[in-house]
């Protein structure tokens, strides 16, 4: 299972927003981007004007680092969006936001990304009754996620969901959460409107649709 690896907040710095990687710390004054806005490395400014193809490369690394996703999954998810019917951008930014780790994350069971992938690559989480331990299953309208009754385990998650709860806002609204429970549903699927990234996805897909 590849996943992106090394500092995540050089990743923020590089792409010039947070993109909230390191959950609690992204919300307080430690964060990189407030520190330090410029972008990593020994060069932090250039006068050259960046090329079309260079803007289109940014904002495709940038969707990418924001589910932590690798070139080779982000091309079959390109490959789904342009065979889907609709715009070709939503379908691309529906494909990531339905990501199970993702969803999770939303809904306040994990710090940021890399811990909710964790929980889901433990084995601590199941999708309609089934354990599943795979971060990119697409999420469907009707799933219900729980998460395992091992008490160790449904410790830890715990343990998340509280030290997540002083910085998460209020769940999206195709979410319904059950904290006691610990249970999410999906009610509905996500739209362009709730995305909650600053993307253009149309300079994505012109870029890879060359």
């Amino acid at each position: 299972m590849a996943r992106i690896t090394g500092p995540k907040c050089r990743l923020c710095r590089r792409e010039g927003m947070k993109l909230f990687l390191k959950g609690e710390r992204c919300h307080t004054v430690k964060c990189a981007v407030e520190k330090r806005g410029t972008p990593p490395g020994m060069k932090t400014w250039s006068r050259a004007r960046r090329s079309s193809y260079g803007m289109q490369l940014r904002e495709k690394q940038r969707l990418k680092r924001m589910y932590g996703v690798m070139e080779k999954q982000f091309r079959i998810y390109f490959g789904r969006a342009v065979q889907t019917r609709g715009n070709t951008g939503d379908n691309l930014l529906l494909e990531v936001e339905r990501r199970l780790d993702n969803v999770i994350r939303l809904a306040g069971f994990g710090h940021g990304p890399s811990s909710a992938r964790q929980i889901v690559g433990h084995g601590h989480t199941f999708v309609n009754g089934r354990r599943c331990d795979r971060p990119s299953r697409q999420i469907r309208v009707g799933d219900v996620i729980t998460f395992t009754d091992h008490e160790r385990k449904r410790k830890h998650v715990k343990n998340v969901v509280e030290g997540s709860s002083s910085y998460m806002g209020e769940a999206p609204a195709w979410l319904e959460i059950d904290r006691e429970k610990m249970e999410i549903r999906v009610t509905a699927m996500p739209t362009r409107e709730q995305f909650p990234f600053q993307i253009n996805e149309q300079l994505i897909v012109e870029g890879m649709a060359k």
